[in-house]
């Protein structure tokens, strides 16, 4: 059999597996070292059967230095040094390690046994079992290339190509490895398994599974007695109802406690939610996680995805079954097609896809602008939102580049029809300026006051207004208008900062120019 070589490289994240070999490159010079035939129920020699072997029969003991060898029969080939044994062969190695088989080759000279059929390899608490081994004594090193398993006190793993280090007691697999325990299936291409610390170091696509959830990875550690694993080239995690994906992560099977570095994914596949960020804390049994560095939150469906960044994004389980609940903080921006805002905190209840936003809230829709200090949005069906606005309320609704319709009052309520805005019900101190039409265009500013107003639009236009309550108010020529009467008390235009696309959540917000004057004042 001709002999190739080996090399073996070792480093903390990384340890390549390059050849899985049945002999070794480069054999020692051949030094004859003594035999002994200690014990044989009979001992024959014939040139004419075999030339050059003396045969033994019956209770057979071999010795060789501190290796000692018992078989049923057996040919000892004095020229080459060379003990084939035959039935029940039992070899011992310092009286610790034993090689059992059906029949072995063994070379005195270079302490290399070919063991086949039936082949056991038992050293301390590590047992390797196979139909044919390759065993180098002198470095403690045994090959397979038919399949094997290898058992320690707590794990067993089959593959079809193995090296087994005995001084180390640390095993390298090759093809179609597996382990099967109570809590999990384990399925890799290349694995290298450490007997005393129970790590398993992953150099090669490899599947770590059960009925709750699956870790797939190709560079790492995993270690079967505690269950933590560090996992590197984007690893992922995926069960039922949640993926994990990123360059890194760092996670504890037991506890569900997890890291996930670089590019992070959490996608809450049942609530339709994507959680997104450069650094990720999550328990994937309690379903909780905060994103930090690059912080996305998407929110998908059938008919569009709404997109969020904030410097921080927690998720935990609402009180109702199988909800989400999901909290932002700071610099908070987010876009869909058909509505976009900003403020400094958000929370968002998967239940009815509701929007709470504080701090210095901001949401267009189509024309229309809409400020407060407190909004919420609520997803009645798939057709119907409302957007309610506590405190100091505003809407403004642009006609073109410097004509705005506004609506003011302490609070609102927008009604929202198939993604346009199409009724306000102001609630408290309302205020009222909008430019009146006719066939011909624009004949004049209408400006109304009322406690209460219903205002009505139609394709993004004010259609009617309904004061509940006495209005005062007065319609002005176009003509006549002052450039102060444009526009109500507070009246701040923020298309600046609005995003108009994905990637504008990202976009490093400016104060508006008009917002900078009222600072300096």
């Amino acid at each position: 059999m001709n002999h190739s070589g080996r090399t073996e490289t070792f480093g903390l994240h990384r340890i390549w597996l390059l050849l899985f070999l049945i002999l070794p490159y480069g054999l020692p010079a051949q030094t004859k070292t003594r035999v002994d035939i200690e014990q044989a129920d009979a001992l024959l020699h014939n040139e004419l059967i075999v030339a050059d072997a003396q045969r033994l029969i019956g209770n057979v003991r071999i010795r060789n230095n501190n290796i000692v060898m018992w078989c049923d029969s057996a040919y000892y080939y004095t020229n080459e040094n060379i003990v084939d044994g035959f039935g029940h062969v039992h070899i011992l190695k310092d009286d610790t390690l034993h090689l059992y088989s059906d029949f072995v080759n063994y070379n005195a000279n270079l302490k290399w046994a070919k063991a086949k059929d039936h082949v056991k390899l038992v050293n301390k608490s590590t047992t390797l079992t196979t139909d044919s081994l390759n065993y180098d004594m002198n470095r403690g090193i045994g090959y397979y290339d038919t399949y094997g398993t290898i058992v320690d006190s707590t794990t067993t793993l089959t593959s079809k190509i193995g090296e087994y280090y005995v001084d180390q007691d640390k095993a390298y697999f090759k093809t179609e490895v597996k382990t099967v325990t109570d809590d999990y299936t384990l399925e890799s291409d290349t694995l290298i398994y450490e007997m005393k610390t129970g790590i398993a170091s992953i150099v090669g696509p490899t599947n770590i599974y059960n009925e709750k959830n699956n870790l797939y990875a190709i560079d790492g550690f995993y270690n079967t007695k505690t269950g933590k694993a560090d996992l590197f080239k984007r690893p992922m995690i995926t069960s039922k109802e949640q993926k994990v994906t990123a360059d890194s992560i760092f996670y504890d099977k037991v506890s569900g406690d997890g890291i996930a570095l670089g590019n992070a994914d959490i996608h809450d596949i049942k609530n339709k939610v994507i959680v997104k960020g450069n650094k990720a804390i999550y328990n994937d049994i309690n379903k909780t996680s905060e994103v930090t560095d690059s912080a996305q939150f998407w929110y998908y469906s059938e008919q569009d995805t709404l997109f969020l960044h904030a410097d921080t994004l927690k998720t935990i389980p609402d009180s109702i079954p199988d909800q989400k609940l999901v909290k932002a903080y700071f610099h908070v921006r987010f876009y869909r097609a058909d509505m976009q805002g900003k403020c400094d905190s958000l929370v968002y209840w998967s239940k009815d896809s509701t929007l709470q936003m504080f701090k210095e809230p901001v949401v267009w829709s189509g024309t229309n602008q809409m400020t407060s200090d407190y909004i919420e949005m609520v997803t009645r069906d798939k057709e119907n939102q409302t957007v309610e606005m506590k405190e100091n309320a505003f809407i403004i609704a642009q006609e073109d580049s410097a004509k705005f319709n506004q609506i003011k009052g302490r609070d609102m309520t927008g009604f929202i029809r198939r993604k346009d805005l199409y009724k306000i019900d102001v609630d408290g101190n309302g205020e009222s300026i909008y430019y009146a039409r006719d066939d011909n265009g624009i004949i004049g500013l209408n400006k109304a006051t009322g406690s209460n107003i219903l205002i009505f639009l139609k394709e993004r236009k004010v259609s009617r207004i309904v004061f509940v309550t006495s209005p005062e108010g007065r319609l002005s020529p176009i003509t006549d208008i002052m450039n102060e009467e444009k526009t109500l008390p507070g009246f701040i235009w923020l298309d600046a900062i609005r995003p108009k696309s994905y990637p504008d959540i990202f976009l490093k917000e400016s104060k508006p120019a008009e917002k900078q004057e009222e600072n300096k004042e």
